[in-house]
């Protein structure tokens, strides 16, 4: 468990200062001892990239012929080029933008604020004292509405291409699964150290958790565009 912050003698104004000195101390613990933190982020986002996965087969199982209009005609049904690489590198480098301003966020919600409740009365003390009660709330319901579009979204999408190359969802999903399952888990990251924090009442530790997520998710995405690109399709011409 994390250390109770409301004793520490912080001032209101050295909320920021605090920040920085917690996140330098706890990088130089995960230095020393990475694998406990690392082994719970990855089984976070593994399981929420399995989840996801297995939503997706079973919502193209009974989608039909899905009625999304697809194209095959590029990555990961045929092979591209370093331009398809660096446009599926931007749209999943957005996304873990997005994930790594949660975390920053939760750790704004469950560490700063509650120091800077110190200098304010009635409603406004509540909010800060609260913040990561707010953040908790607001980040699982943002998270499973998310994970239920997506799910339903690429299980339609799904269901189209795996009709459109006369093959079923189910051996399209294992053409798709190697870099799938490493670009969805990099992505989880930041999310899962998020929620792993939150429960243990770690939320000083998230600043430094959005550094360590996002510097080991980059190249995991990297490998995932480069399987999606230069490998998948070959894989696809051999099963379908």
């Amino acid at each position: 468990m994390g250390e109770p912050i409301a004793h520490e003698p912080i001032a209101t104004g050295s909320a920021l200062v605090y920040g920085v000195r917690r996140t330098r101390a706890t990088l130089g613990r995960w230095q020393d001892d990475p694998w406990p933190a690392l082994r719970r982020w990855f089984a976070g986002s593994l399981a929420a990239a399995v989840t996801l996965l297995a939503a997706t087969w079973l919502i193209a199982g009974v989608s039909g012929s899905g009625g999304f209009v697809v194209q095959t005609i590029s990555p990961p049904f045929r092979v591209g080029n370093w331009s398809s690489v660096e446009q599926i590198l931007t749209k999943n480098l957005l996304v873990l933008a997005l994930h790594a301003m949660a975390c920053v966020a939760g750790f704004i919600a469950g560490s700063s604020l509650p120091l800077q409740a110190r200098g304010h009365t009635g409603l406004k003390r509540a909010l800060h004292e609260h913040g990561g009660r707010f953040a908790i709330v607001f980040v699982v319901a943002a998270t499973t509405f998310s994970l239920s579009a997506q799910a339903v979204v690429l299980g339609g999408e799904t269901a189209s291409v795996a009709a459109a190359l006369h093959t079923s969802p189910a051996i399209l999903l294992v053409v798709l699964l190697p870099h799938a399952l490493i670009e969805l888990t990099a992505l989880f990251l930041p999310l899962a150290a998020w929620i792993i924090a939150s429960r243990r009442g770690e939320w000083h530790q998230l600043l430094a958790a959005t550094l360590v997520t996002v510097a080991v998710a980059l190249p995991m995405l990297v490998l995932a565009a480069l399987i999606e690109v230069y490998v998948s399709p070959h894989v696809l011409s051999l099963l379908i």
